[in-house]
């Protein structure tokens, strides 16, 4: 927004008017490509994200996993260490293998939250607790999710792929 501010009302110079800029620097445009793995479901996972910037910003890529996991668990697990990676607030595009992610963030998780985090049948959301993390990141940024088809060749989908597997062998026992 641009805001006006008429300098002669202060005494400071003659009748001039000065165009003050009062708006917010945009916010920067990412990519986030994200993918899970597991080893057995549950058993040992691994999760890896891809961030592109806008800008020519560069390329950061970030894996891990844990011990005792589901493969869900490691698909919202690459989101929110990605998400959570970004400086600042961001418009973000999401990239996901995972119908489940990006179906939850897209559809579900409004109507989640208006249930007190119930599903139908009143059964409770499984992983809440990473769903109710993600909504509190859609809260600083703007998130739109968009679903590739794994294993297709789709190179950041193929190289976080390649990540989260890897990050798999250092939680085998």
């Amino acid at each position: 927004m641009v805001g006006i501010r008429a300098a002669a009302l202060y005494g400071d110079a003659p009748d001039t008017i000065t165009a003050v800029d009062d708006a917010p620097p945009p916010k920067p445009k990412v990519e986030l490509y994200t993918d899970g793995a597991c080893s057995g479901n549950p058993g040992p996972g691994g999760w890896a994200y891809i961030l592109k910037h806008s800008g020519g910003d560069g390329t950061h890529e970030q894996s891990g996993g844990e011990t005792a996991t589901t493969n869900n668990r490691m698909e919202l697990i690459s989101v929110i260490e990605g998400l959570e990676a970004l400086g600042r607030p961001s418009v973000v595009d999401l990239y996901s293998d995972s119908q489940y992610v990006c179906k939850g963030i897209s559809t579900w998780i409004e109507s989640w939250k208006a249930r007190g985090w119930k599903r139908g049948r009143n059964s409770p959301v499984k992983n809440v607790d990473l769903w109710q993390q993600i909504d509190d990141l859609r809260s600083v940024h703007e998130i739109s999710c968009h679903w590739i088809r794994g294993h297709d060749d789709h190179p950041e989908n193929e190289r976080c792929d390649e990540l989260a597997v890897a990050a798999i062998e250092q939680f085998r026992s």
